[in-house]
């Protein structure tokens, strides 16, 4: 099959249209100090067949054997998925089905994202959720224009403990509005909120627990703190399964949570997709973004569902929208819900338990091979260390094994620069943290 179909006098034809004699004067505009001078070295032609086992070798080249060898967690997590998951989300009627435009003949879709809704709502503690944003980052955004929205302020403060891409997105967003975005410094890896009082017009105030350190926030003080200058408490998170073992938002006074869906049930997949979960109190259903499924009985009084709400509304409110977010993470969202359905309340709290469990094994192990907890706070999965001796060494050397132990810190907060954040989840075998702590002690 000819990857390009077009003939010679196709071309000429075309060009005629466009005024032009040459494909070359197509780029005219572009400096020529820009383009490449010459003929592209491309390799010689392969077969189908020579060039998935090119393909093949080059992924082998450059893999890590095992996933639970990757002890990097901030913000996408490795976790074991259940074989149910994959054998329902291989089934035809899920996998082609995506958004609801014709919600009425959707009625498989639309009770998939009801039941994701309902427990999501659960696990986050909120009265609604909604059908999913992009991601963690686009729903943290998305929930601080939500609340200037309700508050009718101009003023928002961010915790410089979120993790940091969340924190770009949301500039990215609000740098073209008259919004102002505050950073609020972490102390002892935990967020410093004495300067609240001192803020006028303060419409939300942004925290995530556990942290971007994997310290976990005081979400419930926080929360009064918050309440007591008259702002909106939005509750971030990149790990819900913290949750199955910590008090949720909901019980700590959140009015908006939002956050990253990826470790319940989606692999990492190089970085996506994932989704991001979204969840506010009843009474700020109206300003929430996105789409909202709901339960209702047809004219015969059979079970039915409807898209209940779709707030966003591009093309009636056009730009009163509320959001230009327009589509939700169907698949992610099914395979998400299925997760949450499989593993239920008990088995989301005994996995948690085993991922606390396994990473302070970890984290007091190297504190006995000399290693420093740079902060107090408990944490969830995630820690930062750092070293007396040349930890890049060590780690350098484990990763000859294809072992990726910790992340450096220092492009993220330069403070920070000898520190490493380690994730630990329960797919790292004992066996393994005891090597790397055997090397660390070398």
């Amino acid at each position: 099959m000819r990857y390009l179909p077009h003939t010679e006098e196709d071309i000429k034809e075309m060009l005629a249209v466009a005024g032009v004699n040459e494909l070359d004067d197509l780029f005219g505009s572009i400096p020529t100090p820009c383009r490449y001078d010459g003929t592209i070295p491309l390799p010689k032609p392969l077969s189908e067949w020579q060039l998935n086992d090119q393909s093949a070798m080059l992924a082998a080249a450059m893999k890590i054997d095992e996933k639970s060898k990757v002890l990097i967690g901030a913000g996408s997590y490795h976790h074991h998925i259940p074989e149910i998951i994959q054998a329902l989300t291989s089934r035809s009627e899920f996998i082609t089905a995506y958004t609801p435009y014709q919600p009425e003949m959707s009625q498989g879709t639309l009770q998939a994202i009801f039941e994701y809704q309902t427990l999501t709502a659960q696990l986050l503690g909120m009265d609604v959720a909604n059908a999913s944003m992009y991601d963690g980052g686009s729903a943290l955004a998305e929930a601080l224009l939500m609340a200037l929205r309700v508050s009718k302020k101009k003023k928002i403060a961010v915790s410089m403990a979120i993790h940091p891409h969340y924190r770009e997105v949301v500039k990215t967003y609000l740098r073209p509005t008259d919004f102002e975005l505050i950073e609020l410094p972490h102390k002892n890896g935990k967020t410093d909120l004495t300067q609240l009082q001192s803020i006028d017009g303060l419409g939300a105030v942004a925290v995530q627990s556990p942290n971007f350190f994997g310290v976990i926030e005081e979400l419930e003080a926080i929360g009064e703190q918050v309440h007591s200058v008259g702002a909106l408490f939005v509750s971030s998170f990149t790990e819900p399964l913290a949750f199955g073992l910590l008090r949720n938002p909901g019980q700590c006074g959140a009015d908006i949570v939002c956050g990253e869906g990826q470790s319940l049930g989606l692999p990492r997949s190089f970085g996506g997709p994932g989704l991001g979960m979204f969840a506010c109190k009843n009474k700020h259903v109206r300003s929430m973004p996105g789409r909202v499924v709901g339960q209702t009985v047809d004219l015969e009084g059979k079970r039915g569902f409807v898209l209940t709400l779709s707030t966003r509304e591009q093309h009636i409110r056009r730009e009163k929208a509320t959001s230009n977010i327009c589509s939700n993470q169907g698949i992610c969202t099914l395979i998400t819900g299925m997760y949450m359905a499989s593993l239920g309340r008990t088995g989301l709290r005994q996995l948690a338990k085993v991922n606390y469990d396994k990473c302070e094994y970890f984290k007091n192990k190297l504190q006995e091979c000399g290693a420093n907890i740079v902060f107090d706070g408990s944490t969830f999965n995630e820690f930062v260390a750092s070293f007396p001796g040349d930890f890049e060494s060590v780690r350098k050397r484990l990763l000859q094994e294809k072992i990726v132990a910790g992340l450096g810190l220092g492009r993220y907060s330069p403070e920070l620069a000898d520190s490493y954040l380690f994730c630990v989840t329960e797919t790292a075998t004992k066996e393994l943290l005891d090597h790397i702590i055997e090397e660390v002690a070398r």
